[in-house]
């Protein structure tokens, strides 16, 4: 995919994830400080939506906005309890979920505003530790049983892109809808 197809591809309204060749500190400053942004832009974009529009999908066959409201912090805190595990284990094992049946458990209706301070509760212990990891930190891996091993940083990069991709499917919905 071009980056101009990325671009307007609504799955990808900031482009497909693209992991780092190699991290910087700066990197990584810039990373943790997105993801410490993310409930607040977050709780930004769905700011006077009434119920038919959170409930409206972001693209045809898409999640709702109040799906992917509240996605977000479920996979925002299985990141943070994947960090802390590759923090204090050699090489853990994690376990990935079905996000997709996520979506559809009873708890995903729920007003968003439950999932809006999850998030920020979230990323505030969150954000605490990504702060005070060192570059040898990291480093650390975690192995993923569909996906090998990977690193934090990688994660790091990643789980920032996340923060603005989801983010960037409501702005994008409401600019669509001139909402």
């Amino acid at each position: 995919m071009t980056d101009a197809a990325a671009q307007t591809d609504p799955r990808y309204p900031i482009g497909k994830h693209e992991p780092p060749a190699r991290v910087t500190a700066r990197d990584r400053k810039r990373w943790i400080r997105e993801i410490a942004a993310c409930p607040k832009k977050m709780k930004e974009a769905v700011q006077g939506l009434n119920d038919e529009q959170l409930d409206t999908p972001y693209r045809e066959g898409g999640w709702t906005v109040r799906q992917v409201v509240h996605h977000v912090p479920d996979s925002h805190l299985n990141a943070y309890c994947r960090w802390k595990l590759a923090l204090t284990e050699d090489v853990p094992t994690i376990k990935p979920y079905d996000e997709a049946a996520w979506a559809q458990l009873a708890d995903a209706k729920l007003p968003v505003q439950v999932s809006l301070a999850l998030l920020k509760s979230v990323h505030k212990r969150w954000v605490t530790v990504l702060k005070a990891m060192t570059p040898e930190q990291g480093a650390r891996r975690f192995q993923h049983p569909e996906l090998g091993e990977r690193t934090l940083d990688q994660y790091l990069a990643l789980y920032s892109w996340h923060s603005r991709h989801h983010v960037a499917h409501i702005t994008e919905l409401r600019k669509r809808m001139s909402w």
